[in-house]
């Protein structure tokens, strides 16, 4: 192979239309695009750059390689000891489900405020009944001057804080979401202190601080050694008795059957999880009875735009490794394992 040249292995194999824009994004990378897990190991040997599924048997045949694309943005499934130990840099697939995911929250948000989780029920059973009761409904001749039991059961977003837990790419979202609906937002994180209008950004030891003011908690963390069931029985104990639990994180996360116990136990309000310990979530487990909860089977990242944006972090950091400039989403190895 020509020397200016740069060679880039790609196993499981692409299709051939993403092949194409790649092919284009760098004339001088030569891309193979690999069928089998055989070939994969027998191209790599030589290669520079890497895009898929690294195993450790490929990286112990590779011998020049520098970078590697991870084709996902979690990594706890990815990382394995001699990837953390060698000097390649590390790229994930960070920042494409940011928006998509803050939507799916406050879908749960506005559910549990506007008790549209219990209206979509009744509304199977063909049944009128206002949360709050039907007697506290305003007559006409009163009009809305006091506050009644049913405005007492459809709290103001605007009124609650909401407080995040990880304050990455989707958290930071999240946030800014809140803020858009005039939230109060406070939140934790291990690396950064503040973000523009939140108002207290604590250390993850300093949680506590966060879940006692919360009306709304959000996990947005990744799932890593010190985040793993980071949440259990003392967090949600510690937890306002009306607030509501979201984890659209990790499932490692959260202790579940702490988080079925509170819910159980009225220690707080509801609970809206798109992420599970065990998934699928067993067809025989308590929280699929539970009114007070929302349950999601893993699809708050899914959206028509997730494959385009896919496709581009590749291509850009394709074309930057290329030049030799800065590549994007680069990974702490060592914080997954």
């Amino acid at each position: 192979m020509d020397a200016d040249r740069i060679k880039m292995v790609i196993h499981p194999p692409i299709d051939e239309e993403r092949l194409a824009q790649l092919r284009a994004a760098a004339a001088n990378v030569d891309i193979v695009n690999c069928a089998t897990s055989e070939q994969a190991a027998s191209e790599i040997v030589d290669a520079r750059a890497f895009f898929g599924k690294l195993t450790p048997a490929l990286l112990d045949v590779a011998q020049q390689l520098d970078w590697v694309q991870s084709p996902t943005a979690s990594l706890e499934h990815y990382v394995f000891p001699e990837l953390i130990e060698h000097q390649l840099t590390l790229t994930n697939m960070r920042g494409l489900f940011s928006d998509v995911i803050a939507d799916q929250v406050f879908g749960y948000i506005l559910c549990f405020a506007r008790n549209l989780h219990i209206y979509v029920r009744q509304q199977l059973q063909r049944r009128w009944e206002p949360v709050g009761g039907e007697t506290a409904r305003v007559t006409f001749a009163a009009g809305p001057g006091v506050v009644t039991d049913i405005d007492l059961a459809h709290p103001h977003v605007g009124d609650m804080t909401l407080g995040v837990i990880g304050l990455g790419e989707i958290g930071s979202e999240i946030a800014r979401r809140g803020l858009s609906f005039s939230m109060a937002v406070v939140a934790v994180d291990p690396f950064r202190d503040s973000l523009d209008g939140v108002r207290q950004v604590w250390t993850p030891a300093e949680l506590d601080k966060l879940l006692a003011i919360s009306d709304v908690v959000v996990v947005a963390a990744p799932h890593t050694p010190e985040t793993e069931r980071m949440i259990g029985a003392a967090q949600f104990a510690a937890m306002k008795s009306t607030a509501y639990f979201i984890n659209i994180g990790r499932g490692a996360i959260v202790d579940l059957t702490a988080l079925t116990d509170a819910l159980q136990d009225g220690e707080i309000a509801a609970a809206g999880l798109d992420v599970y310990e065990t998934e699928p979530l067993p067809a025989d487990h308590p929280l699929w009875r539970l009114e007070n909860a929302i349950l999601t089977p893993h699809v708050a990242g899914y959206s028509p735009r997730i494959a385009e944006r896919h496709l581009e972090v590749v291509r850009d950091n394709l074309v930057r490794f290329a030049a030799g400039h800065p590549l994007r989403n680069v990974a702490n190895k060592s914080l997954w394992f």
